[in-house]
C-alpha cells in the first residue's frame, strides 16, 4: 500500500489516555496529499504539565468535539492505509485508549510504522531520534508539540525515508487495539 496516515496526538495529562488535539498528514504517491487537525475535548482533567508542554487549555478544549464525534471524521482516513506516528507506540496506545473509553469498536489491529525507529536507521549517527533532533538535522520546520507540525513534519520525515530507499516493510508493526500493544511484525 501507498497510502500512509501520518498522525500525532496531544494527550492533556499523564493518563495518556484521552486526546486533547490529533494532526493528520496523509501521504500517497510520496506527497503530503492532505493535511488537517482538530483540537479534542477530552472530558476529562487537564495537568499543568501538559498545558505548559501543548499550549492547550481545558477553555480551549472546551468548545471542540468529543472522540467520537471527531473519530467520525478520522475513522474513514485512518482506515485508508498505514497508521505512521513519531514514537509510534505512544500514539497508537493513546488511540487505542480512546476508542475502548469511549466503547468504539473499529477493528482488533492496525498495521503502523514509527518515523523515530525508521530515523533509528537511516541517521544511525545522530546522538539521539527525538523528532526536533530530526528535523532539526533535515531542515524540516516544526512547532513541536502542536499536533499539526508534529504529523506534517513526521510526514516529511516518512516521505525521505522512502525517497532514501528505506523499505516500509521491514518496520512494519501490527497493534493490537483491544490489548494496547504492539504484537509484532505485520
Amino acid at each position: 500500500m501507498d497510502r500512509y496516515i501520518v498522525f500525532d496526538v496531544e494527550t492533556p495529562n499523564a493518563r495518556n489516555h484521552r486526546m486533547s488535539a490529533i494532526g493528520v498528514s496523509v501521504v500517497e504517491g510520496g506527497k503530503i496529499v492532505k493535511e488537517f487537525g482538530t483540537l479534542v475535548n477530552p472530558e476529562c482533567p487537564f495537568a499543568q504539565f501538559n498545558m505548559d508542554l501543548t499550549g492547550i487549555t481545558p477553555e480551549m478544549a472546551a468548545l471542540a468535539p468529543a472522540f467520537p464525534e471527531a473519530w467520525k471524521k478520522l475513522m474513514p482516513v485512518f482506515g485508508s492505509g498505514i497508521l505512521v506516528a513519531h514514537n509510534a507506540p505512544f500514539d497508537m496506545s493513546v488511540l487505542a485508549k480512546c476508542l475502548q473509553g469511549y466503547g468504539i469498536h473499529w477493528k482488533p489491529t492496525a498495521q503502523y510504522l514509527c518515523t523515530c525507529q525508521m530515523g533509528r536507521a537511516f541517521f544511525p549517527q545522530l546522538p539521539n531520534h527525538r523528532l526536533n533532533t530530526l528535523c532539526d538535522f533535515c531542515g524540516i520546520a516544526l512547532d513541536h508539540h502542536k499536533a499539526e507540525s508534529d504529523s506534517s513534519a513526521a510526514a516529511q520525515l516518512l516521505i525521505r525515508y522512502l525517497e532514501g530507499g528505506l523499505s516500509p516493510q521491514r518496520f512494519l508493526r501490527n497493534y493490537d487495539l483491544t490489548q494496547i500493544r504492539t504484537v509484532g511484525r505485520w
